[in-house]
């Protein structure tokens, strides 16, 4: 599917039988949702070469004539924020940057439906800690209290996020996805037998294959970085982020600005 804009107003080209008919391609002999007023178009030229067919029918189509409509629908964005809970020196200040953004997203979303919902990862489990929703009520009472602490199993992270968005998708298989990954892209503990760091990486590859818009947010010191949080958005297929002041503000237009993008480079609707 071809997608542009976000939020309630955005434009989705849509397979579903669903939506405003703006246009019309060739069906390659499919039946479905066949354009009638296109495909009687295609087939008028041809009209004096059918003459036997004609014996029988007023008009002759065959099933090279057939052109199927293509449709477009508005669709909402799904904004899912991973967050890496784990003990830091700014793991209080991450949070509470995550829940201002959220609950200002949600805000500017209740007009669009858009939805927001959050993920963290500490200890050795990731937590939903906020199911995706357009509730501010719903959100504000489900970030009140968040554990923080331990180490960081960046894969379980990870791999939540994709069951999760993977859910969404089909339910709502028109949804415009995107995730925001908020870690220093180090990981210390494995589900399985491979080592952490890799273990994440695979992860990060198959949510990249899903062609899920995805964002890293490195919240690591300059001073200290070792390349993580890059190498991590490298296989996520999506940028890096160093945002020196991490507020709920700089978070909430980051976001915003990738909403922004989740339109095709040459999806363009004539």
């Amino acid at each position: 599917m071809l997608r542009r804009g976000s939020g309630r107003r955005s434009v989705t080209y849509t397979k579903l039988k669903r939506g405003r008919y703006i246009q019309a391609r060739p069906a390659q002999g499919k039946t479905f949702d066949l354009a009638f007023d296109a495909t009687l178009r295609a087939a008028a030229p041809f009209q004096k070469e059918r003459k036997q067919q004609r014996e029988k029918v007023a008009f002759a189509v065959r099933p090279g004539d057939y052109m199927k409509k293509i449709r477009v629908r508005r669709a909402a964005n799904l904004v899912l924020f991973l967050v890496d809970a784990s003990w830091s020196m700014a793991v209080t200040e991450r949070m509470q940057a995550t829940k201002g953004a959220i609950l200002s997203l949600l805000t500017d979303a209740y007009q669009r439906r858009d939805r927001v919902g959050l993920i963290t990862f500490q200890k050795d489990r990731a937590t939903l800690i906020l199911a995706p929703t357009n509730s501010v009520n719903l959100a504000q009472r489900a970030l009140a209290d968040i554990p923080v602490g331990g180490k960081t199993p960046l894969s379980s992270g990870l791999k939540m996020a994709h069951d999760v968005l993977e859910r969404e998708k089909n339910l709502h298989p028109d949804i415009m996805p995107l995730l925001i990954v908020l870690t220093d892209g180090a990981a210390n503990v494995t589900m399985g037998y491979l080592p952490p760091q890799e273990e994440a990486y695979r992860i990060a590859d198959l949510i990249a294959e899903k062609l899920i818009h995805t964002v890293v947010v490195n919240l690591e010191n300059t001073t200290f970085d070792q390349g993580y949080a890059q190498q991590l958005a490298d296989h996520l297929h999506g940028p890096c982020y160093q945002i020196s002041d991490l507020r709920a503000e700089t978070l909430y237009l980051t976001v915003r600005k990738e909403m922004n993008q989740l339109r095709a480079p040459d999806d363009k609707i004539k």
